[in-house]
């Protein structure tokens, strides 16, 4: 009888059920036949040969665990008999050869994007709010009241239309036909947008600013910053109370330091100077009406593909994450590096186990210090507090096949493909250089796609197996499914399927070139991703402290 079953890597010692199987079958793979002890989830591992306890689990062709108790041939990887492990790295041992794809296909492509003065292209045009202090938070939100529906941003809420239709049908004395009303969705109406060439004004809030360390405000200013010279947005209005440790004096000394000659509008306002609540922000609305103005004279003209940054994240993953969207997204890492664009891949807790690979592909020894130095100094200051890499898998990825950080890591690493490591960014740092950039980050899904706008970003490939809605304020973020079911499941978030690699219906080339197609028509504002669809501007920034 034959089985859907993956061997990942020739040195494996595991492989990955492709469907659900169950205990007595048998399953013939590389002319050998298992018996299962067990029954296999679809997405989780099986044993391919005895193990005993101490004996290492590769996948991926690398250590992601170590045995805890004897796993019979056959017999499920489950976390009741596999720890996490991973191989010792140090630096740079030897130089790792790349062999580019072939990229005729995408010579001479464009995309529609809007200029900037500094010579870089967004993908998208928006104007930026922004409070230098959680004090000015409320002013923010009367700001957002005060433009969005009047300038035609407004997106309309079907609920709030079910909630009425709902309260009219209770008045009436029929509470009992509630139950079976059915939610009737609205279409906005492009058109009613004043600002035609301005895709949105964007607030965003936060609770930082004041109080924690200097440092978290010195971070604060640094991502404000990178967001402001992202070329995504055309001008930014600053609201400071005025006392606060994350001064506009640090704004300013970090906006200079991307870009010393920066051209683009950046409206600053202090509270305890302007006086009245009401003078504050009458004239935060007059400036900022007048910002849109001008943003709104542009125009969106071709740009070569090079101009793309794009951000690699992953969230919500499965079992099939590092064997279908993971790849998929890295095909299209390592055409963007063979064309001149840059990529970022960020989650530093989720590189765990595969770092002397990571460390082989960077282009300088320079490079390959620093990232050992910040994934040694991330994990222990993770580990100071009890923590550790190794708590990293969520219940939700556990459930779905991913066990160990390392199992976790190294299916999440396929993202950036195999091209060469051109810069190691600390978090706020600019990606400035054509090829693939880490930057260190959190592996939370907010935190790590915030940093990646404020490096730089301007596309944002995430890759989901559960699904999650997670968007980003200021860039285009497209969900990847990892799976037909998902996809289907949760439509109304997934842009791309790739599950097509699991039912081998398509390579993995295959797909990811379909999906670089689909990214230069959300580049060029011709298609729109489901996360900016919904409206998801998601905005966390990272204090320093520990998260996984």
């Amino acid at each position: 009888m034959k089985h859907n079953v993956l061997k990942i890597h020739p040195k494996d010692n595991v492989l990955v059920a492709l469907t659900d199987l169950n205990k007595g079958d048998n399953i013939t793979f590389e002319n050998q036949t298992i018996t299962l002890k067990t029954s296999v989830n679809a997405k989780h591992k099986y044993a391919q040969q005895d193990f005993a306890t101490g004996d290492y689990v590769y996948m991926y062709g690398i250590i992601v665990g170590k045995a805890k108790a004897p796993i019979e041939k056959g017999a499920a990887i489950t976390t009741e008999n596999l720890a996490h492990a991973t191989s010792p790295y140090t630096g740079k041992r030897e130089s790792t050869p790349w062999e580019a794809p072939d990229v005729s296909h995408w010579t001479g492509r464009t995309f529609d994007g809007y200029y900037r003065a500094d010579g870089k292209v967004g993908t998208s045009n928006y104007w930026l709010v922004v409070p230098l202090v959680f004090c000015e938070n409320r002013n923010v939100d009367i700001m957002k009241q005060a433009f969005v529906e009047e300038l035609g941003f407004a997106k309309p809420n079907p609920y709030k239309s079910f909630v009425q239709q709902m309260k009219a049908v209770y008045e009436k004395g029929e509470g009992h036909k509630i139950a079976s009303m059915d939610l009737q969705t609205v279409e906005r109406d492009a058109n009613s947008r004043l600002f035609q060439q301005v895709d949105g004004i964007k607030f965003l809030t936060h609770q930082g600013g004041c109080g924690g360390t200097r440092q978290d405000s010195e971070a604060l200013c640094a991502l404000i910053a990178g967001y402001i010279a992202n070329p995504n947005v055309a001008g930014a209005t600053i609201l400071s109370l005025g006392c606060q440790n994350a001064q506009p004096a640090i704004l300013r000394e970090k906006l200079a330091a991307i870009d010393p000659d920066l051209k683009k509008p950046v409206i600053i306002l202090e509270q305890q100077k302007e006086g009245t609540e009401s003078q504050l922000i009458t004239r935060a609305i007059q400036e900022t009406f007048l910002g849109l103005v001008d943003a709104d004279q542009l125009q969106r003209k071709p740009a070569p593909l090079s101009q793309l940054t794009i951000g690699l994240e992953c969230g919500g993953s499965d079992g099939f994450s590092g064997i279908s969207a993971n790849p998929a997204v890295g095909h299209v890492s390592d055409i963007l590096a063979a064309i001149g664009g840059k990529t970022i891949l960020s989650e530093f807790p989720e590189l765990c186990g595969v770092e002397q690979e990571l460390i082989n592909r960077c282009t300088t020894d320079a490079n390959a210090e620093k990232f050992v130095h910040l994934m040694r100094t991330y994990s222990a200051s993770a580990e100071a507090v009890g923590s550790g890499f190794d708590m990293n898998p969520s219940p939700g990825n556990i459930k779905d096949g991913l066990i160990t950080d390392a199992i976790k890591s190294a299916g999440a690493a396929k993202k950036g493909g195999t091209s060469p490591i051109v810069d190691i960014l600390d978090y706020t740092e600019q990606a400035t250089k054509p090829g693939l950039n880490l930057l260190c980050t959190p592996g939370n899904d907010v935190e790590s796609t915030t940093a990646m706008a404020g490096s730089g970003a301007t596309i944002i490939l995430f890759t989901t197996g559960l699904g999650t809605p997670t968007g980003n304020p200021i860039t285009p973020v497209i969900k990847v499914s990892s799976n037909h079911r998902m996809a289907k499941k949760m439509s109304d978030i997934i842009d791309v399927d790739t599950g097509f690699v699991v039912s081998g219906e398509k390579t993995i080339a295959e797909v990811g070139d379909d999906m670089f197609e689909f990214i230069i028509q959300v580049a060029s504002g011709k298609i729109k991703p489901k996360a900016v669809e919904l409206n998801q501007d998601d905005f966390i920034p990272w204090k320093r402290g520990v998260s996984l």
